[in-house]
């Protein structure tokens, strides 16, 4: 059994775990920055433990250190939440070799998906048709991989993700000054140069199935569609997925299982697919070997506590559900709401949220660490929160966003507030089944 929890992420997903660990009779001991000890998370958990200062660098993507407190702390074990740390499986193994469990999946799972090219392998052994396109380890080798798939392309990040060492690519003229952009990004972000091509697909939505996994059996909660992207970074997420074919449906969450199957995954994970809006035909992107962002949607229409189901299973507990038990209904939707200016490009706005009123009732759920008079590190994620709302169907769930986000109130520093409410009155949005170029027409 765990029993003292050590939660190794900052925001509105540590305050997510820390409730549920708390509501399972677990002691919540939050790894903080200094840049976060005084932060609502900070406040609400059990015990609090310094990990270093504020830059993440030196504090929440050091695995030295947050190894060392979470030791000091007694944890027996450690959930990492999302970014940071949660798909490193340096990170895993340290945490194994200090006796202590990692909430995640083993680290052969990590190791597999948290290199691209070895996922797309993994994904093509598992039946999953994959995106054409391949390895780029220099710009002639890019140059020849997409003039074999064809331009527009896709430049990623090998070890990638949250839409950093991404790049579009239009023509062949503008291929080699790009790729060296994205490499730079990736070594930057993820101390990993390495990118592969892929054929950019303009008519793409962005499905994914979640799934949950004991190391033998492995069930799917349905889809989402979160398509709805600014630079390759979500904005809006629903469950299920609107609009599409019983048939594809049916193939994403079947080879999403597959794919969990192969690999004897153990806790939840998000299968990632491009599907292409005109054929219905659908590709394996990746697998995110954690919990999402987006994972309060596919709670809201199921009634699991994803994070439950994490901390039993890491536990040692087999999953208490299988899929026949998993009936859907309704519909979900989730926005982010960053501290960003939409109309600046998106940058980022730190400061002081001098007033911050978050909408409730009933069909309403708020993830958030912000309130009023809370601070906007720049060392960080701009995320502030999570709006979800709930309804019988996709029209009422629609309605009642819209009515959310009018009573939302953020003041002191920008966000993306203004953004959800145009994209809530959209008419395309409103008919659903939008595909990822939506912002550029909006």
């Amino acid at each position: 059994m765990i029993r003292r929890l050590f939660i190794a992420n900052r925001g509105e997903i540590a305050l997510r775990v820390a409730r549920t660990a708390q509501r399972l009779g677990m002691t919540a001991i939050l790894g903080a920055s200094q840049g976060d000890a005084a932060s609502l998370p900070a406040m609400l958990a059990d015990e609090v433990a310094l990990v270093g200062p504020a830059p993440s660098a030196q504090s929440y993507l050091d695995v030295d250190a947050v190894i060392a407190a979470a030791i000091a702390a007694r944890a027996d074990a450690i959930h990492p939440g999302y970014g940071f740390l949660s798909e490193n499986a340096r990170f895993a193994k340290a945490a194994a070799d200090a006796g202590i469990i990692f909430v995640g999946p083993d680290i052969s799972s990590l190791e597999a998906m948290g290199d691209k090219l070895m996922a797309r392998a993994v994904g093509q052994a598992a039946g999953l048709p994959v995106v054409p396109g391949g390895e780029a380890a220099t710009p002639e080798e890019a140059l020849t991989r997409a003039r074999e798939t064809g331009f527009p392309v896709l430049l990623k990040a090998v070890a990638g993700g949250g839409g950093k060492g991404m790049k579009r690519v239009e023509r062949e003229e503008e291929l080699i000054p790009m790729i060296a952009m994205a490499m730079a990004e990736a070594q930057a972000s993820f101390g990993d140069p390495r990118v592969y091509v892929e054929r950019f697909i303009a008519s793409g939505r962005h499905v994914e199935v979640q799934v949950l996994g004991d190391g033998e059996a492995a069930i799917h909660l349905g889809t989402r569609d979160c398509s709805i992207q600014r630079r390759f970074q979500k904005l809006v997420e629903e469950a299920p997925a609107p609009m599409l074919p019983n048939a594809t449906r049916s193939g994403l969450e079947q080879a999403a299982v597959a794919l969990a199957k192969s690999l004897h995954y153990k806790g939840a994970g998000t299968v990632e697919f491009l599907v292409d809006a005109k054929t219905g035909d659908f590709y394996f992107l990746e697998m995110n070997a954690r919990i999402q962002v987006e994972h309060p949607v596919t709670e809201a229409i199921t009634g699991v506590d994803l994070v439950e189901q994490q901390l039993l299973v890491a536990g040692g507990a087999r999953l208490s559900m299988d899929q026949d038990a998993i009936r859907a209904r309704g519909h979900a939707i989730e926005v982010r709401i960053n501290a960003e200016d939409p109309e600046a490009d998106f940058r980022p706005s730190p400061g002081t949220v001098t007033r911050a009123a978050w909408p409730a009732g009933p069909g309403i759920r708020v993830d958030s660490h912000i309130a009023s008079g809370g601070m906007i590190p720049p060392y960080y994620d701009s995320l502030m929160g999570k709006l979800i709302v709930w309804g019988e169907d996709r029209h009422a769930a629609v309605a009642r966003l819209a009515c959310a986000l009018n009573t939302l109130s953020i003041e002191g520093v920008a966000s993306t507030a203004p953004l959800h409410r145009r994209i809530a009155a959209d008419p395309r949005f409103v008919a659903g089944g939008v595909d990822t170029r939506f912002l550029e027409g909006l």
